[in-house]
């Protein structure tokens, strides 16, 4: 992290951390998507981001320790980003953003699906979700259940119900 904050006070810090506009969208991709090489986090956003703008916000998470990245051992020109315990750790704040959203914003069906579940869920399944993304992202034992199965099921049951659709991510 930075050695000049403004303050200490922690909001301020989490904001100087994740208060740009794409900073949030990356996690989120990566989270719920696993979308974990620069190319899939590029071409399968809604929100479409650019490439520099991502290139940028990759590095920044990467220095602030939300995500680490590597050598893709897959294929030598890839890079593989991955979250660490800090980035994972973010599960309940996006799980309460996507309930307030879903509360006050004009969300979509197909795309506050997730969010529904996770705030149905609660702690107990947010917990689940975390264990799950540790042993995808930092090699931890697999948990029996997958809440990233679920929570992706309900997104695909979605959006064919919602326009009979069957291309998805």
């Amino acid at each position: 992290m930075k050695d000049a904050h403004r303050s200490g006070c922690p909001i301020n810090l989490t904001l100087e951390v994740l208060g740009d506009r794409w900073s949030l969208i990356v996690l989120r991709d990566m989270m719920f998507g696993n979308r974990r090489h620069f190319r899939e986090l590029l071409t399968k956003s809604e929100e479409g981001i650019a490439s520099n703008i991502l290139a940028d916000r990759l590095r920044r998470l990467v220095e602030d320790g939300l995500i680490t990245k590597e050598d893709d051992p897959s294929h030598k020109q890839k890079a593989l980003y991955s979250l660490t315990e800090m980035g994972i750790a973010l599960v309940p704040v996006f799980a309460a953003m996507g309930a307030w959203g879903r509360r006050f914003l004009p969300v979509t069906r197909e795309l506050s699906i997730r969010a529904e579940l996770l705030e149905r869920g609660g702690p107990e399944m947010w917990a689940a979700f975390m264990e799950e993304l540790r042993a995808i992202h930092l090699g931890a034992p697999r948990p029996a259940r997958s809440v990233f199965s679920e929570l992706r099921a309900a997104y695909e049951a979605t959006v064919v119900a919602s326009d009979g659709s069957t291309l998805l991510d």
